[in-house]
């Protein structure tokens, strides 16, 4: 069923509640020659989402949105009930993005033109899921889409079905959006680099694997903390004190390694900032924040495989036909702060060798 217009909030472009309604606004885009850039979200948009958005409204003449609180992602003890949900104040902060380009008009003459949103991809769950969905993976039917091998480590090695949901409806809005280009965000680095093997292995045209971009972190511009939608589930002390422990660990981790220690030395560092952190949160007489550290790891991009204990930037970099200077590494972590998971990376070397954009 799809949503009634009725329920939709006032929006200066359209909201597309349906594939059909959606490929029929699509194929105009085609007639006409212009690119589609695309941003796919679960919506509780913020600057992260937005960061994404005018990296789109730069380089294509359209520019889609997405939200879609994905079931197939969340675990059956997960948030899928409490995330998030925002929409009329999500339509209200796109109809207010623009942005200002350069281009060229028919004598070559370059005029600034002002681009906008273009369109909202609203669909149901029934729309996306035409089968059904669970989010028992066991009691799930239907077409579903797994990139073997790369889904178990980092983030899938704590939310084990987390990638295969990821990525079976990050096709499923490949195949309706059919993007020129498509943004996705550094926060969530393990996720992006695997749809873009994804698009490469199933041979996908819209986007390319070439014209899928990662876009560095939006983070906030006092504590530093990367911004996500589930940062709303933070008590201002948990925001203010707790939830920046985890980057300062990182960044403590990344100057240990560049100093020349093994990687077991880095993590350790990061392990006593966030040990630190907490013993100074919830000292004697203090309100107790809860904090657990689920992981801090240095993975290889390309597979994802964790890196020996005793190995260091020196070693990294000389071995033979891995890649040498400045080959790249993903340092990444995930903490529990009070009810809301956390995560976040750095990545050490060249971040131009894995597509990251500057």
């Amino acid at each position: 069923m799809s949503l009634s217009s009725n329920a939709l909030p006032a929006s200066p472009f359209p909201i597309f509640t349906t594939v059909a309604s959606y490929r029929e606004w699509r194929e105009k885009a085609y007639d006409e020659k212009k690119s589609v850039g695309f941003v796919a979200t679960m919506g509780a948009l913020h600057e992260g989402h937005l960061s994404l958005v005018r990296r789109s409204l730069a380089a294509n003449d359209l520019t889609v949105l997405s939200i879609f609180v994905n079931p197939a992602q969340f675990a059956p003890n997960e948030d899928l009930a409490t995330y998030p949900r925002s929409l009329p104040d999500d339509v209200e902060l796109l109809s207010s993005l623009s942005l200002s380009v350069d281009l060229p008009d028919e004598k070559g003459i370059s005029e600034s033109v002002t681009r906008t949103p273009s369109a909202l991809f609203l669909p149901t769950v029934s729309e996306m899921y035409p089968s059904g969905i669970s989010q028992d993976v066991s009691e799930q039917k239907g077409t579903f889409v797994e990139v073997k091998g790369y889904g178990h480590q980092m983030e899938g090695k704590t939310r084990p079905t987390f990638f295969r949901g990821v990525a079976t409806a990050v096709t499923k809005l490949f195949n309706v959006i059919e993007p020129t280009r498509t943004y996705f965000g550094q926060k969530d680095i393990q996720q992006a680099l695997l749809l873009r093997r994804m698009t490469r292995d199933l041979l996908l045209s819209h986007p390319s694997p070439e014209n899928l971009y990662i876009v560095p972190t939006a983070r906030d511009t006092i504590s530093s903390l990367a911004l996500a939608s589930r940062n709303a589930y933070l008590t201002p002390r948990e925001r203010d004190y707790a939830a920046p422990a985890l980057y300062d660990a990182l960044q403590v981790g990344e100057r240990a390694w560049e100093s020349g220690e093994t990687k077991a030395e880095c993590v350790s560092h990061a392990h006593r900032v966030i040990s630190e952190t907490m013993a100074r949160l919830n000292g004697i007489g203090k309100e107790r924040i809860e904090m657990q550290l689920d992981y801090i790891e240095f993975n290889d991009p390309e597979g994802f495989d964790v890196l020996p204990d005793a190995v260091t930037l020196e070693q990294w970099e000389s071995e033979e036909g891995r890649g040498g200077q400045e080959r790249p590494i993903i340092l990444s972590g995930a903490l529990w702060v009070g009810r809301t998971r956390l995560i976040d990376n750095i990545i050490l070397g060249d971040p131009l060798r894995i597509g990251m954009m500057i």
